[in-house]
């Protein structure tokens, strides 16, 4: 397909229409099709892509905005990808111009690859932070984490949003609303009757992702992971925040394997909103 075609295609929005599309550039580049994950992304936020004419997509991402509706405080970007056969000609390049562009002066967060960062770096982005990608099969082992889990109930979600306001840093109650139909487990650490975490598993192909972590503190966050473990046979995978050292190592004790790493980026703001120290693991790291 020549240059001047991905120079001029329109960009619009994707929809679920689109998911299969979406799950296929996933696989075009040696992801996995993740169409859990897709489909919770483009109702939950906005998806944007270039079609190609000879079918499927040439380029898609995603952007998931978080506080009021009519005027996002944040907006994390997420899912970046060009077809294998369309790459290296600015495709990518235009796409994330076009998205930056049409959020004006909302400040934006994303997490890059060392591969997609050098791009994000020449549109404006900065380095402010790190995350860990984990994975294996929890082995359970030393002293149980003290603080008491459960799984949560409808009566908690108002509590949990209070909570979940106050880590995060901007409302994202369209985000946490979603949690019980899309996590396989929610589950909440409770003391004298206030919880001090959640967290959630979501299916994502073979195994559970873990995410969002957000604990009072590591103990916390160790009775929550160990919880979720409990009650499933697959594999865990999550993103740990690099400055939760203590935690990192404990997954790694217990079977959890570093994957891959993650720049922290952002535009517009030099860093993050809300408590980093309560906030261990995204709910996605495409959804920042």
């Amino acid at each position: 397909m020549p240059t001047p075609f991905l120079a001029s295609a329109p960009i619009r929005r994707l929809t679920l229409r689109d998911l299969t599309a979406c799950a296929d550039l996933s696989e075009d580049r040696g992801w996995p099709r993740e169409e859990h994950k897709w489909g919770f992304l483009l109702t939950a936020g906005k998806g944007y892509g270039i079609d190609d004419p000879g079918g499927g997509l040439v380029a898609a991402c995603t952007v998931t905005e978080y506080g009021p509706q009519e005027r996002p405080a944040l907006a994390g970007i997420g899912m970046v990808l060009v077809a294998e056969r369309h790459s290296r000609q600015g495709v990518g390049r235009r796409l994330m111009r076009h998205v930056v562009s049409g959020l004006g002066t909302v400040p934006l967060t994303l997490h890059a690859t060392p591969y997609g960062r050098p791009l994000y770096e020449e549109l404006g982005f900065k380095v402010t932070g790190g995350a860990e990608m984990v994975r294996g099969r929890f082995v359970p082992g030393g002293p149980e984490p003290k603080p008491a889990t459960r799984a949560a109930t409808a009566e908690d979600l108002p509590s949990i949003l209070r909570l979940d306001g106050e880590v995060f840093g901007e409302d994202r109650t369209h985000i946490v609303t979603r949690l019980p139909a899309f996590a396989d487990q929610l589950r909440v650490a409770e003391e004298d009757g206030r919880i001090t975490g959640y967290a959630a598993a979501w299916p994502n192909m073979n195994t559970h992702v873990v995410g969002p972590l957000i604990a009072r503190d590591t103990e916390t966050a160790k009775a929550l992971i160990g919880s979720l473990a409990a009650r499933t046979d697959r594999p865990l995978r999550t993103d740990i925040d690099v400055r939760h050292e203590e935690l990192l190592a404990w997954v790694k004790e217990r079977g959890l394997a570093r994957i891959a790493p993650n720049a922290v980026m952002t535009y517009g703001i030099t860093e993050l909103p809300g408590d980093w120290t309560r906030r261990f693991a995204p709910l996605t790291v495409a959804a920042g």
